[in-house]
């Protein structure tokens, strides 16, 4: 039976090419009407320029952008921040926010998923971080652009680039991971304890994340199971065009990605973009900024392989496991009982419609040989998912608890 996905990329592909023209013409218009009033008036030309915004908008990214984090408040005063690439492979890069500071700074790992969009989806997160510490993130790269010969790359590599990751950084590191990788992260650690690893991180904070996605079951949980994974496989996998360095490459595309978590509260993004249109055409640019912001980010996504993808949704979602004691991480069993000494925190919002409650706080169980005191979960309950980890309340209320944990184990 032919695959119904097989060509989603092409066609998308081709949309995106029709389209192009047109947001080129209204980007054009758009700097025109700077200059010439085309016989308007103020209102009416501003209202013109945002409609052809709104159009010359109408695109998806399939770049990183900017981390745009120049500088931070740290030891009292404020330091330039400067990116550096730590470690370079070819499925993931180990980036490192430098920063000046007069006495040595805890370590910290953040985990970004791998889910459709980059790492700076975590700006925030990483931000509010650099205030008390030195911090790594994974920046993923989009399959797309992995040339074929680079291999393939799945769950347990996933793993593996933890392992080298955490290797780089040194003994003495500290791991958060936000959402997905919470059950890759767990894996990490619990292979490096039980290998007496010394670059086993101090600490594990676990935020949103599928540890035991039967717990409290959401929509996106239950999506993943309603569906065998040969469907999975029919209808959303799709080939990268030739016209890019990952040609041939067999992926999940980050735009379908993107049309699902959209499709889970289309009416609110709606009324999002119609509010952009009455702050662009009023002109109160500082409002349609934070708009325009959140969305340039919101419309990068990268694509994801197909192992990687099809292994999410057969071993971490439709089987679960983690947290039925199956896991086994290149051939052998995997056990958090070997954790002993990695501290742990699970962080669990009280409205996330992502990863309910009780799916992160799972992890406890699963640790069962560390002591009560190297145990922690906090629950924040007026925040969705992407409240645990970005905004005000991630700063003020959860934020501390991290840094409290981490401080604790130095």
């Amino acid at each position: 039976m032919p695959r119904a996905g097989a060509m989603l990329y092409e066609s998308y592909q081709l949309q995106d090419d029709l389209v192009a023209p047109f947001r080129l013409m209204a980007q054009n218009l758009r700097v025109a009407t700077g200059f010439a009033c085309w016989g308007l008036g103020d209102g009416l030309r501003r209202q013109f320029a945002a409609a052809l915004e709104m159009v010359s908008r109408f695109e998806l990214s399939h770049t990183r952008p900017d981390f745009a984090i120049e500088s931070v408040e740290s030891g009292g005063r404020r330091v330039p921040v400067s990116l550096e690439v730590a470690l370079d492979l070819p499925f993931g890069k180990l980036l490192r926010f430098a920063k000046k500071s007069d006495t040595a700074q805890p370590r910290v790992l953040v985990v970004a998923p791998l889910s459709g969009h980059f790492s700076t989806l975590l700006r925030g997160t990483v931000e509010t971080l650099l205030r008390d510490h030195e911090v790594y993130v994974t920046d993923w790269a989009n399959a797309r652009d992995v040339p074929l010969e680079a291999g393939s790359f799945g769950i347990d590599d996933y793993v593996d680039y933890l392992i080298r990751f955490l290797e780089e950084i040194g003994p003495g590191a500290h791991l958060l991971a936000v959402c997905q990788p919470c059950v890759q992260a767990l894996v990490a650690v619990a292979v490096m304890s039980e290998d007496r690893n010394p670059a086993t991180p101090r600490t594990m904070t676990l935020m949103a994340g599928p540890i035991d996605p039967r717990e409290s079951p959401t929509e996106v949980n239950e999506f993943a199971v309603k569906k065998s994974l040969a469907w999975f496989e029919r209808y959303v996998i799709t080939r990268v065009p030739q016209r890019y360095a990952g040609g041939g490459r067999r992926v999940y595309p980050g735009f379908l990605q993107l049309v699902a978590f959209m499709s889970m509260n289309m009416d609110r993004h709606r009324k999002a973009h119609q509010k952009l249109y009455r702050h662009l055409a009023a002109g109160e640019t500082e409002e349609a900024a934070r708009i325009k912001d959140f969305y340039d980010e919101y419309f990068a996504v990268l694509d994801l392989t197909e192992e990687f993808y099809l292994e999410t949704i057969d071993r971490i979602f439709q089987k679960a496991e983690l947290a039925t004691g199956d896991y086994r991480y290149r051939g052998r069993p995997v056990d958090p009982g070997a954790i002993r000494h990695t501290a742990l925190l699970t962080v669990e919002g009280g409205r996330d419609d992502i990863c309910a409650l009780g799916q992160t706080a799972a992890a406890h169980d699963l640790c069962r040989s560390l002591r009560p005191h190297l145990k922690r979960h906090h629950l924040q309950a007026n925040v969705g998912h992407y409240g645990v980890f970005n905004g005000k309340r991630w700063e003020r209320e959860i934020y501390p608890v991290v840094r409290n944990l981490i401080l604790a184990m130095e």
